[in-house]
């Protein structure tokens, strides 16, 4: 049984959802595609720009769970949050996330002051959709997708590594379908209890959103096939195969799909990350044939 300490220390751990920071690793993306991973001085920039991100993503979820307190009492998950459930203060809770900014703008200012701006945009982009802009149908998914490409150009700015346009539409594009898929959780629990988990969510529908996200498979397939076969990348790896990749990137979209309309379970991305194998094991396929192709085969040329 824990102690009262050891249910504070949870409490506080489930506060700054230290899962969500699986979501920063798309500040090394521009390192990894150019093929650089392997450098230990960018690859240091990118992990100060990691841990610096991670800190103001937490101090944003705070922001949000104490602006959703009520509204998180409603939800049959979101209730259970520790601003809804009474478990940490609100006093206490707006002191962290203040010290967790300070925390994180101190240590992007040190490697990056263009990441320290982009940082900032993150931020004030959030806050605004914390207090009104995830209330605006369609405007708060893009929000959300924007937040991805902001977390790029952190990392192309921490590490000075230009970034390639097809990454930033397939990020988008990426992020853009998850996002649409959580709202549909949304719509389902609408459907289902008659309850609003969202402000926005009167502007969805399940034709809307499933119309959407197939659009944005689609086209996030098509971006990632032009761009594993231009001639600049072709020549770049000194290698063709590149595209042989993309069965990855298709499966994990149809898996995706599968999760979200067979088995109506896209509430959280980053829950699937961690709890579907299938998913798991095809992340790990994907980086495995990403990382042979572009960094152990161009070794042998």
């Amino acid at each position: 049984m824990m102690s009262t300490f050891e249910k504070k220390m949870k409490a506080f751990f489930i506060l700054i959802r230290p899962k969500q920071y699986i979501k920063n690793i798309f500040i090394f993306l521009p390192l990894f595609f150019v093929g650089q991973i392997t450098n230990m001085e960018l690859l240091a920039n990118a992990s100060v720009a990691f841990v610096a991100f991670s800190l103001s993503a937490s101090a944003v979820y705070i922001f949000n769970d104490y602006e959703d307190i009520k509204d998180d009492r409603k939800h049959p998950k979101k209730k259970y949050r520790p601003l809804a459930a009474g478990l940490i203060s609100k006093n206490t809770a707006l002191l962290l996330m203040f010290i967790l900014f300070i925390i994180s703008f101190t240590l992007m200012a040190i490697i990056s002051s263009k990441a320290l701006v982009i940082l900032s945009i993150y931020v004030i982009l959030n806050i605004l959709y914390s207090l009104k802009l995830k209330r605006i149908a369609l405007l708060d998914v893009t929000i959300i997708a924007i937040g991805f490409v902001l977390r790029l150009f952190v990392g192309s700015y921490a590490y000075e590594v230009p970034l390639k346009i097809w990454i930033v539409i397939m990020t988008f594009l990426l992020a853009l379908f998850l996002a649409l898929a959580k709202r549909r959780d949304d719509v389902l629990i609408l459907l289902k209890s008659g309850s609003k988990m969202r402000k926005s969510i009167d502007g969805y529908n399940l034709q809307l959103i499933d119309g959407a996200m197939l659009i944005m498979s689609a086209v996030v397939i098509v971006a990632y096939l032009v761009y594993t076969t231009s001639q600049e990348i072709i020549e770049k790896f000194q290698s063709e195969n590149l595209y042989l990749t993309a069965l990855f990137v298709i499966f994990g979209i149809l898996r995706y799909l599968q999760l979200t309309f067979v088995e109506k379970n896209s509430g959280s991305p980053t829950e699937i990350i961690f709890k579907d194998t299938v998913m798991q094991i095809n992340l790990v396929l994907w980086i495995s044939a990403f990382v042979w192709i572009i960094y152990m085969t161009s070794a042998f040329l």
